[in-house]
């Protein structure tokens, strides 16, 4: 049997997580009662979102995170170690086997900017990850990310640059930050890299 009326799964994701206004939430679980597939893709998409809140929590993605998720990884025992070099300025940075999460804070004039990306770039500011639109409050005056600790433990010595950009509704960019973070590998044996 096939259903007729699918419900969309970030539809399922939001119901999930209690995002849907009441009256689109009445009428998703009214389908829900009566549709076996449609159950089955929910129970697929609460797996899909418990695997990645057990990776964040483990530190293991390339994130932004807010301090209300810092507080309780650190309530929990978790080991944070964090780093906030100024605006157009250097960190030295390592990790230790006993780090539980990599935390970077960069600090910038959010409060202009009405999409704001992410940018990880190497040494010769080549960019190499972006994270686009990222989920700032332009009153907050920092983004806090999260770098993969697994990444981190396993890295040789290095420098990764990470930029703050505004991006505009003709795709434009300005800069609001670079930050340059140096690794200095401190956990012994051969680099994963």
């Amino acid at each position: 049997m096939s259903c007729s009326r699918p419900i969309d799964a970030a539809v399922l994701s939001d119901y999930w997580f209690a995002l849907l206004a009441d009256s689109e939430e009445g009428a998703v679980e009214e389908h829900l009662l009566t549709c076996d597939e449609c159950g089955q893709r929910l129970r697929e998409v609460i797996a899909i979102a418990e695997g990645v809140r057990k990776l964040a929590r483990e530190g293991s993605l390339l994130m932004v995170v807010t301090d209300a998720f810092l507080k309780r990884a650190a309530e929990q025992g978790m080991r944070i170690r964090e780093y906030a070099p100024p605006a157009g300025g250097r960190v030295d940075c390592t990790v230790t086997a006993e780090d539980d999460l990599l935390i970077g804070r960069l600090a910038a004039n959010l409060s202009a900017a009405k999409q704001i990306d992410l940018c990880i770039c190497n040494a010769e500011g080549q960019e190499k990850i972006r994270l686009r639109d990222i989920p700032a409050h332009q009153a907050a005056g920092s983004v806090v990310f999260q770098q993969p600790i697994g990444y981190a433990k396993a890295a040789p010595s290095e420098t990764m640059i990470a930029r703050l950009v505004a991006v505009d509704e003709s795709n434009g960019e300005h800069l609001l930050g670079e930050y340059t973070f140096t690794h200095t590998r401190t956990i012994p044996g051969p680099a994963a890299w």
